[in-house]
């Protein structure tokens, strides 16, 4: 079993290691495997198919296996590395560590929102994106968005989710108004509430990470991490609280064929979110 830290703990060492392995995945063309197969589950409610990744229960056990495939890929390059979570609740500024010029690099510069600092700046020559919310070929990023401006989730918004003591709840999308799923994963609801949590930090960073090719900027895995370690933490707070659907739903439900229920393989994969529920033989936070 291995650790996954907070960010803000890492060594110099281990911040070097990881974004290491990351620019090798980058090199070898695998990275962009990641960011293609996000784009291709970045499912919404209007299209009628089935949504694995998001608005849908399974948007947790999902990016789950996800971020465990990239880790593995990782591990494949450096066994020493994992990944970190970013708690926004508390490194809520643009001087955060994260965004220190030996890490993730800091914003997009006025105009073209190009990233100029760190190692995932296009003009160190590593780092071309696949593809997201521009035609562009470097990362992005708009912190707090200044045209309409939108701040970092809080400690007490992510407090009210986690008090949710219901997985989810029909109708099992991004209108569902209950449910620890959807107040985290944070879908805004016409006259009833704004855009929150998960979706606010998307937007908060702006740029490459405001759409489905949101892996391009590689802190969408240390969001996912925290991500991560709220759904085990809500577990832990809730033990009675189960997986919702636990099996497929009525004929009559409008959503029988377009969420999986726990018993129900997620693909790419063969695994249930049922089998998903429990990482601590894997990987613990620390």
């Amino acid at each position: 079993m291995y650790s996954r830290k907070d960010q803000r703990n890492l060594t110099r060492t281990e911040k070097k290691r990881l974004v290491d392995a990351i620019l090798e995945l980058k090199r070898s063309g695998r990275y962009d495997e990641f960011v293609t197969m996000h784009r291709q589950y970045y499912v919404t409610d209007a299209e009628g198919r089935p949504r694995a990744a998001h608005m849908s229960p399974s948007f947790f056990p999902w990016h789950r296996r996800y971020l465990l495939e990239f880790e593995e890929a990782l591990q494949a390059v450096d066994p020493t590395v994992s990944i970190p979570y970013w708690d926004w609740t508390r490194d809520n500024t643009p001087a955060a560590s994260l965004w220190a010029e030996d890490f993730l690099g800091g914003n997009g510069r006025s105009g073209d929102r190009q990233v100029m600092t760190g190692p995932f700046a296009y003009r160190q020559g590593n780092w071309r994106v696949s593809g997201g919310a521009t035609d562009g070929r470097f990362l992005t990023r708009n912190f707090g968005r200044p045209s309409a401006p939108v701040d970092l989730p809080t400690a007490a918004d992510v407090d009210r989710a986690m008090g949710d003591p219901v997985y989810d709840a029909a109708p099992w999308n991004s209108l569902s108004t209950t449910g620890f799923r959807n107040r985290i994963e944070g879908w805004g609801i016409s006259g009833t509430r704004r855009v929150a949590n998960h979706n606010q930090v998307h937007l908060w960073i702006g740029g490459s990470m405001a759409g489905a090719g949101s892996p391009d900027d590689p802190v969408f895995w240390l969001h996912h991490a925290y991500m991560d370690l709220l759904w085990a933490r809500w577990q832990s707070a809730h033990p009675r609280s189960g997986y919702q659907p636990g099996s497929r739903l009525p004929d009559d439900d409008p959503q029988r064929d377009h969420v999986f229920a726990g018993d129900a393989p997620l693909p790419p994969w063969d695994e249930t979110p049922s089998q998903l529920l429990d990482h601590t033989g894997v990987y613990e936070y620390v």
